[in-house]
């Protein structure tokens, strides 16, 4: 009996929950709109944009003899992460920032850089992230170049090929603007309905007499209709 009891009182407040919700949908509404608004403004006029380009190099490691074995193929799989690190070595970034003249630290420079292992190749993507499309491109040839070198130099290789050359960006990859907007949208929706769940749970306020009875367990015999300012005869 206590348990069909509880289960009536949870399902009684889920109810009421969700009918508090629902008066007040315009609110919720209005809320996803005016922030989906807000950080879409933001995005499109106060958010640096960014712009990537990509360059590809392929390194073969390979035995004395002139065919390419087995184990020419495995260990350069094996060591596409060493060469990762390579081209993200101090050794080849402070180089491509003394060639370029770059107003950039170590640091900074790395953080615009992301050197990806393409799935069971030894082919690695080098991409740049920059608010120039012009500057990105000719860093990302500048590492490619630079870090070629460096890896011929360090692993005793002989060649690294170029896969693809560095493109030049068409449009920013950063901010994604439509993916901000429904972010924001669904924040603002989500804020505004934790706001009235809070105030409503908070509120212990006694509204009808149906509330007394629910409540406070009392029975009411009768209620005084709320009425205007009585009128002097």
């Amino acid at each position: 009996m206590e348990e069909t009891r509880q289960t009536d009182e949870i399902e009684i407040n889920l109810s009421e929950l969700f009918l508090a919700l629902w008066e007040k949908k315009w609110m919720i509404i209005f809320s996803g709109i005016f922030l989906a608004l807000a950080v879409g403004i933001f995005s499109q006029f106060f958010i640096t944009k960014k712009y990537e380009s990509s360059t590809k190099i392929f390194v073969l490691s390979r035995q004395q003899s002139d065919s390419l074995t087995i184990t020419d193929l495995q260990m350069g799989t094996q060591l596409t992460k060493d060469y990762k690190e390579l081209v993200l070595s101090r050794t080849v970034l402070e180089k491509v920032i003394s060639e370029m003249g770059l107003d950039l630290s170590y640091d900074q420079l790395k953080s615009e850089i992301q050197v990806a292992i393409k799935t069971d190749t030894r082919i690695l993507e080098i991409s740049v992230k920059d608010a120039d499309p012009y500057l990105a491109k000719e860093i990302a040839t500048a590492v490619r170049i630079a870090s070629a070198e460096h890896i011929r130099d360090v692993m005793n290789i002989e060649s690294v090929n170029l896969v693809d050359d560095a493109n030049l960006p068409s449009g920013p990859v950063s901010p994604n603007v439509k993916k901000n907007v429904v972010i924001g949208g669904v924040a603002g929706a989500f804020l505004a309905a934790l706001i009235i769940l809070v105030v409503f749970i908070l509120d212990d306020t006694i509204k009808s007499a149906a509330d007394v009875e629910k409540y406070l367990g009392l029975t009411v015999l009768g209620s005084i209709p709320k009425s205007g300012a009585i009128k002097s005869k």
